[in-house]
């Protein structure tokens, strides 16, 4: 039988594997290196992204300003004809805002504010105001209604709350 026979060694098949190792390395580290180089770039660009987005976010937080009062002189005084009886209430109030520019451009409708609460308490039911929520409903009732006509004469609600100084019921 005939045997095979062997090519002759002349060395061209440890070459082959010796390039092709070295190829094959050559080729690894480039992807590592291109690899690395896009996480990289990617980690410091999410890192900068972040970072504008906090920033956008710190400054867009609105700064609460320090509270103003506008105390309205003199107290209002109304009166209650109930049950034949005449009854008075005696009601003193300060305007709570945040913004000094607003507070003053409201100060030149100082008359409307009066007008409009004087007609808010005359109204009211006596019995009610006897109670602290009836005292209360009356408080924002207050509250909103200067609201609407700040929003009407600046342009904004300007007031954030209508506090009662002085309450008295007779």
């Amino acid at each position: 039988m005939a045997k095979k026979e062997k090519a002759p060694d002349d060395g061209t098949q440890p070459a082959k594997k010796g390039k092709l190792k070295l190829i094959i390395i050559v080729v690894l580290g480039l992807l590592l290196t291109v690899g690395a180089s896009v996480g990289g770039t990617w980690f410091v660009m999410n890192k900068k992204v972040q970072q504008a987005e906090t920033a956008k976010t710190e400054s867009a937080a609105p700064v609460r300003l320090p509270a103003i009062y506008e105390k309205l002189t003199p107290s209002f005084v109304v009166n209650f004809n109930m049950n034949g009886r005449q009854r008075y209430m005696q009601i003193g109030v300060a305007l709570m805002g945040r913004d000094q520019v607003k507070m003053d451009a409201l100060k030149a409708h100082l008359p409307q504010v009066r007008n409009q609460l004087v007609m808010l308490f005359s109204g009211q039911n006596f019995d009610t105001l006897l109670t602290p929520v009836g005292k209360e409903l009356l408080r924002q009732q207050a509250t909103s209604s200067i609201q609407e006509l700040a929003q009407k004469q600046v342009g904004q609600p300007t007031v954030e709350q209508v506090l009662f100084t002085n309450f008295v019921l007779q």
